[in-house]
């Protein structure tokens, strides 16, 4: 591992109302022990976020409050106003678990043709317990095709990789991750998968994932279709599950 006192990673936290679980966020970068430097891009949240936001202010790079071009654009944001090697982002409800971000590190810098990382990731509830691992296996685009099998919160990737494909499409407001994956399998070559426990992702209702279904699925069709010139047989069949599911949940909040 590299030691010095100059940034290793340059990390983008995006946020919009997540006063409830950014505290946590924050602090499981910082816990890391490692020299970083965090960029938090709020977009004008109206809870108690300017409050966790004054208290780490002095741990930032820099931070900004302000309505901004949706998530994408301000990842975007966060990781080109960074100088560091490395870059990733962690949205303000998921968590780096300890130790995990040494890992991803350590794993690409001893595997200098890998233009990315990532490792397996627990999921977490809106209390913070473990429920279930989130399903990740070694890169295999037969299967990636078919599923995102790499969880964004355990990723970490070379900057010169991320600029090759000029970071995130803006154009996405749901499968921004994996379309990135194939971009940077594309033009870099396989990521690197690595067997350990990395970060954890929250699931909970207000979670942009949970309460856009219908439009994350549709998104990742689009996402595979223009990467790989078809839709897999798989999508065709599971997205009527996916819209009777949300229907059940809409039931379910009235």
């Amino acid at each position: 591992m590299l030691s010095h006192n100059k940034p290793l990673v340059t990390i983008a936290v995006p946020s919009l109302n997540q006063g409830a679980f950014l505290d946590a966020a924050l602090q499981s970068i910082f816990d890391q022990g490692m020299p970083v430097e965090v960029v938090l891009l709020d977009a004008g949240s109206v809870d108690n976020s300017a409050e966790i936001i004054k208290k780490w202010s002095s741990e930032l790079l820099w931070w900004r409050s302000e309505p901004d071009k949706g998530q994408a654009a301000a990842i975007n944001e966060g990781i080109e106003s960074g100088t560091a090697p490395f870059v990733c982002w962690l949205n303000s409800d998921d968590i780096f678990l300890p130790g995990g971000l040494k890992i991803l590190l350590s794993e690409l810098e001893s595997s200098p043709a890998s233009p990315a990382a990532y490792g397996k990731c627990w999921t977490i509830n809106s209390s913070g317990r473990k429920t279930v691992p989130y399903p990740t296996l070694p890169f295999w685009p037969k299967i990636l095709k078919n599923y995102c099998f790499i969880a964004q919160p355990a990723t970490l990737i070379r900057r010169r990789a991320w600029e090759s494909v000029n970071g995130l499409d803006e154009s996405l407001q749901m499968a921004l991750d994996y379309d990135l994956w194939w971009r940077l399998y594309g033009l870099n070559g396989q990521l690197k998968y690595i067997n350990k426990f990395i970060a954890a992702t929250r699931r909970h209702f207000a979670a942009k994932t949970s309460q856009r279904r219908e439009e994350h699925y549709k998104e990742a069709m689009e996402t595979v279709l223009r990467h790989t010139g078809k839709i897999p047989v798989k999508w065709h069949l599971a997205r009527p599950l996916m819209v009777t599911a949300r229907s059940c949940l809409q039931r379910l909040k009235k």
